[in-house]
């Protein structure tokens, strides 16, 4: 497997631009030099050639290609590669397509992720598709094939997104880097695989137990987004750098509480989010009974009122538009929304903090500002 070939238009970065996101915006850093596109060239051209080697084995592999291409092509900001890549130039990297097609196995990692979150809360539809679990159970109804439609479904999830997993290591050593580079990063590759994974059974567990405390919240948070969305791959990206250990400190820094505050925007998104931007239904968090820190500062500041309809109504999967309604007004009238948003601003505050003081490169330090800005206004 060779590396892709960088044509003419995958210019290198250009003058830093400091002008602030807002909410509707996209994310500059990426924008501005073309890495967002760069990743998906790399991404595109693995899996091309991971189909060609299916198709080789067997036909019947063809629907597996096309739903992992559709699902890892089709949307997607590309916020983990972005802060690797700029982690990597922070550190003295110099730009090169080896690096980003390297980075751009954090794509399939998210990719597992996803296919597997989709599978554990039942959730219909991802990026305004149906999951990857009901695309394969809809397959096997108009096939006519034998057995249980829904079962068939949830195998190929499972499989599907262990194999994106596997893909992510091929990835990561198939772009052509110093194998020294790779043999750094490894460590720091491995141990945010594990972590997500582990958050993602913490976050099952909790919601087993029903447990509301801020503090399970703010760890599985921590552990299944915040870390693998920001602090990693910029510390994987320091990795494949060399960065000396100050930078990488000024990187956990400024990527723990930013990752923190990324996923609090994810959890007010999952609540009063628009579904046409965030390609979920309206009160998708809800119906999942996800202890998310909006949910457990709601059971913590309610009324007995509010705690009740908050016990009975979370987690239903008949949850309906005025339920979903109702939890909403007892989140808002708890002050949970509010409290959550000044938590995202003490947050960002503290993660500027770090990365105005991190002993950066100025360009890779406006781009990650820019970034931190973006990941906590958005609205999709």
């Amino acid at each position: 497997m060779t590396a892709p070939h960088s044509p003419s238009d995958d210019a290198g970065p250009g003058a830093a631009d400091h002008a602030r996101p807002t909410a509707a915006t996209s994310l500059p850093a990426t924008d501005r030099i073309g890495l967002r596109h760069r990743v998906d060239k790399s991404l595109a051209w693995f899996l091309a050639d991971r189909r060609a080697w299916m198709a080789g084995v067997d036909s019947a592999l063809a629907p597996v290609a096309d739903a992992i291409e559709g699902f890892v092509l089709r949307g997607g900001k590309r916020l983990r590669p972005a802060f690797g890549y700029w982690g990597f130039r922070g550190a003295g990297g110099h730009d090169s397509d080896q690096v980003v097609t390297a980075l751009a196995a954090l794509e399939l990692v998210q990719a597992s992720a996803l296919i597997h979150d989709d599978l554990i809360d039942r959730s219909d539809t991802r990026r305004g598709e149906p999951a990857v679990h009901r695309r394969f159970a809809v397959s096997h109804r108009a096939q006519g094939w034998a057995g249980d439609a829904d079962g068939f479904g949830e195998s190929a999830a499972v499989l599907l997104g262990d194999l994106c997993l596997v893909w992510s290591d091929e990835l990561l050593h198939a772009g052509g880097l110093d194998p020294a580079a790779i043999s750094r990063a490894r460590p720091v590759f491995d141990e945010m695989r594990t972590e997500v994974t582990i958050g993602q059974y913490l976050d099952v567990l909790t919601q087993a137990t029903g447990d509301t405390s801020v503090e399970r919240a703010g760890k599985v948070a921590r552990l299944k987004s915040a870390k693998y969305t920001v602090e990693r791959p910029l510390l994987l990206g320091a990795a494949l750098a060399d960065a000396p250990a100050p930078v990488a400190a000024a990187y956990s820094g400024y990527g723990l509480p930013l990752g923190e505050a990324f996923q609090l925007r994810d959890d007010l998104l999952g609540v009063f989010g628009d579904p046409a931007l965030t390609g979920k239904p309206a009160g998708d968090d809800l119906r999942e009974g996800k202890r998310t820190y909006l949910v457990a500062a709601a059971f913590e500041s309610a009324t007995e009122s509010g705690r009740g309809d908050l016990l009975r109504l979370l987690g239903s999967p008949e949850l309906d538009a005025a339920g979903i309604e109702r939890l909403r007004e007892v989140i808002v009238g708890s002050g949970a929304a509010e409290r959550t948003e000044r938590r995202i601003t003490v947050l960002l505050e503290s993660a500027l903090s770090a990365i105005e003081a991190a002993p950066i490169e100025g360009e890779a330090r406006t781009a990650l500002i820019d970034l931190a800005h973006a990941a906590t206004t958005r609205t999709d």
